[in-house]
């Protein structure tokens, strides 16, 4: 934990980059619903690299209200990395993620927390009448949607949601890395997490730049390679590769076959024929995809074993006090 003292029952972590017209706003509207929970609470900022006066704004808030923390990074690192800092700086039983733009509903945090409370690691917020542009927002996420849920096995309609809560012991198993963000549900099932999805707000952006885009569902889609990748062969690569290298031995013996056969049955000359040249090419494709394999499942060892590296760099923080055994270094 980052704090030491009195146990927290819930932290809410809010990634931060450029929102210096929401962030009071933001603040009073969480402060308005969890208070009236009688549960015991923080607000974890973290403050993405903004270039404008979101932190001057978090500073004033956290110097009036204690319940208020900071994590301040040098630069831009993107969502993922905020989110990462918000899990290994809060110190509540729960962690719920939530925008800081005012799209998302502070009153849900009640709703997610009842569904904690009844048993569940992790309630995802579902946006059912999502206030956002149709072609560009709407339809797109749909459709990245229903391919992760179908790739993954983990059915959920609107993983884009960034409103979720999640029991901090099985979040804090989950490392993550990339823009891998939006998959934090397919990462804790596989810890064992119980998951459930369940409706909640959404409002438009009033103040502010959103930083999302259309370009942001192939970014999704080569993520979502990376997920299935992890999920079905993270300990195991050689399966992969060695499929695949098994398959190209298979090819490259086919295609010598065919290479003697019409050499002796059609008289067809070996060194003019295009099979020979795919028998060879085959052949090597195979050896370097057993290779690959190989030394893949080197690196997984390597990985596993020595990994603990975190993917930001913080500037400063803010009432946080960091424990030398908090990153297990």
């Amino acid at each position: 934990m980052a704090v030491k003292g009195k146990a927290t029952y819930l932290s809410i972590v809010l990634p931060v980059y450029n929102e210096e017209e929401n962030i009071n706003l933001q603040y009073n509207r969480i402060v308005e619903s969890v208070t009236p929970l009688k549960k015991s609470f923080e607000i974890v900022f973290v403050d993405d690299g903004s270039i404008d006066r979101s932190f001057e704004y978090l500073a004033a808030l956290a110097k009036k209200d204690k319940r208020v923390k900071i994590v301040r990074f040098r630069r831009n690192f993107g969502q993922t990395a905020a989110m990462a800092a918000g899990i290994d700086y809060s110190s509540g039983h729960v962690i719920v993620f939530m925008d800081s733009d005012l799209q998302n509903e502070p009153d849900d945090i009640a709703s997610l927390l009842s569904k904690i409370e009844e048993g569940y690691d992790v309630v995802s917020g579902w946006r059912y009448h999502r206030k956002d542009k149709l072609l560009s927002r709407k339809i797109p996420s749909r459709i990245a949607n229903k391919i992760i849920s179908k790739v993954t096995g983990v059915s959920l309609h609107d993983l884009g949601c960034s409103l979720k809560a999640y029991r901090s012991d099985v979040l804090k198993k989950v490392k993550l890395y990339g823009e891998m963000h939006r998959f934090i549900p397919i990462h804790a099932s596989w810890v064992g997490a119980k998951i459930i999805e369940i409706p909640v707000g959404h409002h438009p952006r009033k103040f502010g730049q959103s930083k999302y885009g259309i370009k942001r569902t192939f970014k999704v889609m080569l993520d979502l390679m990376t997920v299935k990748f992890l999920s079905s062969f993270s300990t195991k690569p050689i399966y992969l590769y060695g499929g695949v290298g098994l398959f190209m031995f298979f090819l490259a013996l086919a295609c010598g076959v065919s290479t003697i056969a019409m050499k002796y049955m059609s008289g067809y000359n070996m060194t003019g024929n295009p099979f020979l040249l795919l028998t060879v090419m085959f052949f090597i494709l195979g050896v370097v995809m057993i290779l690959m394999g190989i030394q893949s499942e080197i690196l997984i060892r390597i990985y596993h074993e020595a990994q603990n590296v975190r993917p930001y760099h913080v500037r400063g923080l803010v009432n946080i006090k960091e424990t030398k055994n908090q990153f297990g270094i």
